[in-house]
């Protein structure tokens, strides 16, 4: 009867219990910096785009490399040009026209991604990838 009543092992017991939480939430915390991190490098890079789109002169293929190369400088790979949409006649008031340009990402979460497949739609191949887009809008000048 005495030995049932000791305690030998609740540490242990409570350790296993609590060490993989503990984990998950640390995990989580990394996983989700790091899409915040993509998304703002994501932002500033359409933002640069409709920079350089709103200048006269700039070309299409200016713009997309300049947006581009804010990816790369933001330790993102680059995107091919189908994922940056630019149209420089969006009717911005009745009287002026404005550059919009549109930045579609591709991410993947490392660790989490079994368990974000379960609660948040991704594309149809089923690799867990997820389209993060950025837009901004300048008034043409």
């Amino acid at each position: 009867m005495r030995r049932l009543k000791t305690e030998r092992g609740a540490a242990l017991l409570e350790a296993a219990i609590t060490v993989p939480i503990i984990l998950l939430i640390s995990v989580g915390i990394f996983e989700f910096g790091r899409a915040y991190q993509t998304w703002q490098v994501l932002t500033n890079a359409s933002r640069e785009g409709a920079r350089l789109a709103v200048i006269p002169g700039s070309t299409d293929a200016q713009v997309r490399a300049r947006v581009n190369q804010y990816l790369s400088g933001g330790g993102l790979a680059t995107v091919a040009d189908g994922n940056i949409a630019l149209n420089r006649a969006v009717a911005f008031t009745p009287t002026s026209t404005g550059s919009q340009v549109q930045v579609n990402y591709p991410f993947q979460f490392m660790v989490l991604n079994p368990v974000i497949r379960l609660i948040a739609r991704s594309d149809n191949t089923g690799r867990g990838i997820y389209t993060m887009t950025a837009s901004t809008l300048m008034r043409n000048e």
